[in-house]
C-alpha cells in the first residue's frame, strides 16, 4: 500500500531523502561555523537566566535555531518538489519565473514556505510578476490562474482569495484580480491533488517515510502526537 495516493512512493522517498540530507549538511556547516558569526553574549545570558538553562543547553538550542533558519528555504523547495511530482503538474525549478505549472489546469504558482518569507514591498513585486504572466494577451500564460502559495499561513487561517498586497509607495493596494490569488498550503495541496486532506496525510506519513530512509524509528508515539498538535494548530 502506498504512503499517499497522489504521489509515488519513489518520488516521496526521494524528495524526503534530499531534505534530510540538506538538514544534515546544514547542521555540520553550522557546527563548523558556530563561532564565525559573533554570538550575542547579552542575548545568551538573558536567555540562559530567563528559561532557565545551562550553557550547554543554550548552545544546543542556538545551534538548532541556526540550522532551522538555514533549512527553511529547503523546506519550501521540498513542497515545490512534491507538488511538481503530482500528475499534470510540473516543477519548473528554482530561479525560474514561477515555481509550478499545470497546463492541464491552467495554473501557475509561486511557492513559499511561510507567510513571512516574502514581506513588504516584495509582496507587490510578486503580484506584478504574476500579473505580467497571466494578463497580457501575448503571454503563454494568458488567462491562467496565478497563485502565491504560503505553505504555513498567518494566524492559522485557511484562505483562497484575491492577492491584493499594499504598495507603500502609492499607499494603495494592488487591484483585486480573480486570476491573481494567495492561498494557504493545505488549500493549495487540495487543488493540486484533489484530496482535501493531502497536506495532513503528508504530515502523518513523513515519520514513516523518514524511518524507512534511515532504517530506524526516529520518533516515539508521544512525539508524533505532540507534533500533530503543532500541525493542527497551524491549520485551524
Amino acid at each position: 500500500m502506498p504512503y499517499l495516493n497522489w504521489i509515488s512512493d519513489a518520488d516521496l522517498i526521494n524528495h524526503t531523502r534530499n531534505l534530510l540530507l540538506a538538514t544534515q549538511q546544514a547542521r555540520v556547516k553550522k557546527q563548523r561555523e558556530f563561532h564565525k558569526n559573533v554570538i550575542d553574549p547579552f542575548q545568551a545570558i538573558f536567555e540562559m537566566s530567563g528559561y532557565p538553562m545551562n550553557s550547554v543547553d543554550w548552545g544546543t538550542a542556538e545551534l538548532a535555531r541556526q540550522v532551522g533558519k538555514a533549512v527553511q528555504n529547503k523546506i519550501g523547495e521540498f513542497h515545490q518538489n512534491l507538488l511538481g511530482s503530482v500528475a499534470n503538474w510540473n516543477n519548473l525549478g528554482t530561479g525560474q519565473i514561477v515555481d509550478l505549472l499545470s497546463t492541464t489546469n491552467q495554473i501557475i504558482a509561486e511557492v513559499k514556505n511561510k507567510h513571512n518569507t516574502v514581506t513588504g514591498s516584495k509582496r507587490v513585486d510578486v503580484y506584478d510578476q504574476l500579473e505580467g504572466l497571466v494578463m497580457p494577451n501575448t503571454s503563454i500564460y494568458n488567462g491562467y490562474e496565478a497563485y502565491f502559495v504560503n505553505i504555513i499561513p498567518k494566524n492559522r487561517t485557511r484562505y483562497n482569495r484575491p492577492f491584493t498586497p499594499p504598495d507603500n509607495t502609492t499607499r494603495t493596494n494592488r487591484t483585486s484580480n480573480v486570476l491573481i490569488r494567495e492561498i494557504d498550503g493545505a488549500s493549495f495541496y487540495h487543488i493540486v491533488t484533489g484530496d482535501q486532506s493531502a497536506l495532513r496525510d503528508l504530515y502523518l506519513a513523513l515519520p514513516n517515510v523518514i524511518d524507512h530512509i534511515l532504517g530506524t524509528a526516529q520518533l516515539s508515539n508521544t512525539d508524533k502526537i505532540r507534533l500533530y498538535r503543532y500541525f493542527a494548530m497551524a491549520y485551524s
